[in-house]
């Protein structure tokens, strides 16, 4: 039995008939209050909180947004991301929907590669280096979302991914001297590469990484060979 599989599975939750993705916050998961101040510290001036603990609120040393943890409790934001959540599953390549590692058998018969699926946008699939703040998704789960899942039934994509690699973070950068939210970009976040300045200014909420190795599949020739 290899360590993915030994792994016992995430207590999964259903919202009118939904499963819930893992990845998704509930109504009683709230934004934590914590005062923002200027520190100085290796690299430089930045953001902290007042009363920071830097093993819990930064990872790789960049501020991150606190959001209580109630998965279940009270009415899902199914199409939304729970910050620590979305985290952990991109940095550990967990099934944004169950939860569980992505690297059993099915990893080992696609050449260690993982799937991802996603929203296609203009009828484009998932490309070589594209940026995305999605985590992976096993089979049984890609197969039951793009049939369940309101925004991939407009259309999705799907390809299998030899590894994704760090990008940075997306979030909310805040003035240098007001330490006021920058206004926001169309598509709702600031996204900050890594080592790039405004990294000590931004609160994080989304990590962002780039995929490689890519190649489109349909999941029926997945669910096939199976």
């Amino acid at each position: 039995m290899s360590a993915a599989s030994a792994v016992a599975p995430r207590k999964q939750f259903h919202w009118r008939g939904l499963r819930v993705p893992y990845i998704a916050p509930w109504s009683a998961e709230h934004t934590l209050p914590g005062e923002i101040v200027r520190r100085v510290g290796v690299g430089g001036t930045g953001i902290g909180y007042a009363d920071e603990l830097s093993h819990l609120d930064r990872r790789r040393g960049i501020l991150w947004t606190r959001q209580s943890l109630a998965r279940g409790k009270g009415t899902p934001d199914l199409p939304g991301m729970h910050p620590l959540r979305q985290r952990q599953a991109v940095t550990h390549m967990l099934c944004q929907v169950c939860g569980i590692p992505t690297f059993g058998a099915d990893f080992e018969r696609w050449g260690e590669r993982h799937l991802y699926v996603a929203r296609a946008q203009q009828g484009r699939p998932i490309g070589e280096g594209e940026h995305t703040v999605m985590a992976p998704v096993c089979l049984p789960c890609a197969t039951e979302s793009v049939d369940a899942c309101p925004h991939l039934r407009k259309g999705w994509t799907a390809a299998l991914v030899s590894y994704a690699q760090s990008w940075g973070v997306a979030g909310i950068t805040l003035h240098q001297q007001t330490l006021k939210p920058l206004p926001l970009p169309e598509k709702g976040l600031h996204r900050v590469p890594t080592g790039d300045p405004a990294e000590r200014w931004t609160i994080a909420m989304r990590e962002i990484t780039t995929l490689h190795r890519v190649t489109p599949v349909a999941l029926s020739d997945l669910v096939a060979a199976a």
